[in-house]
């Protein structure tokens, strides 16, 4: 249970604060930047990442919030997936495009927000379903955002405002699941 209205956020991703700050916002939590480069490990599921990140990310005063989100195209088995983050590093959208040539472009955003407090993990989910476009649009958001379309929408991520894109994303839907389990606890 979260005795603490403060949270310590580990990630070494300015873009992810930043969201993750506003999306606590109004639940009058306020989240802490613990900016930390954490180990990506190996695993088949976002959640055996998570709980690794909170291993990793050790013990502080406050509640510890991890998390980790994947991008899961059909096409492509559900590559890149848990290894979006790796992916994206070494091969870029470019190479994520170049892979969909020719294929149907479906896919799904995952997100796992993990939160520590004393011995209790308390997890938030939220997936987001959407195509990936032909090429990138827009310069917000980060990461695979210039090329993923949420379903109901004609723009990209990187093309919504953050308030538009917390409301459909991912991690905006996990993060309210953990805030409305943390508020019910």
């Amino acid at each position: 249970m979260v005795t603490s209205t403060e949270i310590d956020f580990v990630t070494s991703n300015r873009g992810k604060f930043l969201e993750i700050e506003a999306l606590f916002r109004p639940y009058q939590i306020t989240v802490r930047w613990a900016k930390r480069e954490l180990p990506e490990p190996q695993a088949d599921t976002l959640e055996e990442v998570v709980a690794a990140k909170l291993a990793a990310a050790g013990v502080g005063k406050n509640p510890v919030l991890v998390e980790d989100s994947g991008l899961f195209i059909d096409a492509l088995n559900g590559f890149p997936g848990v290894y979006s983050s790796y992916v994206f590093r070494t091969v870029g959208i470019g190479g994520i495009l170049a892979l969909l040539a020719g294929k149907p472009r479906e896919a799904t955003f995952r997100t796992v927000a993990g939160l520590r407090s004393g011995p209790v993990v308390t997890l938030g989910l939220g997936a987001t379903v959407g195509t990936i476009a032909a090429e990138p649009r827009g310069s917000g958001g980060f990461g695979y955002d210039p090329i993923f379309i949420p379903s109901g929408e004609s723009r990209t991520f990187a093309e919504l405002t953050p308030e538009e894109k917390n409301r459909h994303s991912h991690r905006g839907q996990a993060i309210r699941d953990l805030a409305e389990k943390i508020a019910r606890a």
